[in-house]
């Protein structure tokens, strides 16, 4: 019988003010030519074991930057980034590369899927580089495309490809699970499927989700929402009773 999100194991048993990540105090400066730009300034937050984060802000807020960093795909020019008790900002890059292999799974807008192999082999791609990834069909079933199992991107609408690529990302068994513009390119139906999918791992699954947009009606689904503006962070707001994604307009 085809396993469920709400018939697994539910993992969302751990102190919610216990912090996967931590930022203290961090700055993100790039170097263009003479130019010095700086994309994050002085920003410190957590994020909470078991909890959907959002991350709202404008074009140029420096929500992606803050996603880059956490994920370990760049590095604070000052200030420190904890991983629980580990100091992440002093990993060398086989320890980043480690960390983002076993520890975060990435879901990006536009799928990054690769045309040439079928979900299921899109999914593998993922558990083939994972000390202890889940079942391929297993994680296909989780987003309700198991019978899509052996289909294309070509063959699938953006919907099922974005769910694949959830697949794919969770399929890691990752501890983090970041997500950047998830709905972004999908209609407003499929983008509330996708949200309902990601709230969903959350609470079955006790996965901790980071999701950026610049949607700010989506983070009315979030535990909480971190407003950006210039860089920094302007509003750290708790939803103490996050919007069902099917209640949510925009």
């Amino acid at each position: 019988m085809a396993t469920s999100l709400s018939d697994s194991v539910t993992g969302n048993s751990s102190n919610p003010a216990e912090s996967l990540i931590r930022l203290e105090n961090v700055d993100k400066i790039f170097q263009m030519g003479e130019v010095a730009v700086q994309a994050m300034r002085d920003v410190s937050l957590d994020i909470y074991r078991g909890e959907l984060l959002a991350m709202v802000g404008p074009s140029g807020s420096g929500k992606s930057t803050i996603l880059n960093i956490v994920g370990g795909l760049d590095n604070a020019t000052n200030g420190k980034v904890w991983f629980g008790e580990q100091l992440l900002s002093d990993f060398s890059a086989r320890e980043l590369t480690r960390y983002r292999r076993d520890t975060v799974g990435f879901v990006f807008q536009f799928y990054n899927l690769v045309p040439t192999l079928s979900a299921r082999e899109n999914v593998m791609v993922s558990t083939e580089i994972s000390d202890e990834p889940m079942d391929v069909l297993e994680a296909l079933r989780m987003v309700d495309l198991e019978d899509r199992a052996d289909h294309f991107p070509s063959q699938m609408s953006g919907g099922e490809q974005q769910r694949v690529a959830i697949a794919r990302a969770l399929a890691k068994n990752p501890e983090l699970l970041l997500c950047d513009e998830p709905t972004g390119a999908l209609d407003f139906a499929t983008g509330k499927r996708v949200l309902r999918l990601l709230v969903d791992l959350k609470n079955h699954l006790g996965k901790t989700i980071v999701m950026i947009t610049h949607n700010s009606a989506l983070a009315q689904a979030a535990d909480r929402v971190i407003r950006l503006r210039s860089g920094q962070v302007v509003e750290v707001k708790t939803n103490d009773q996050p919007v069902p994604p099917e209640d949510i307009i925009w």
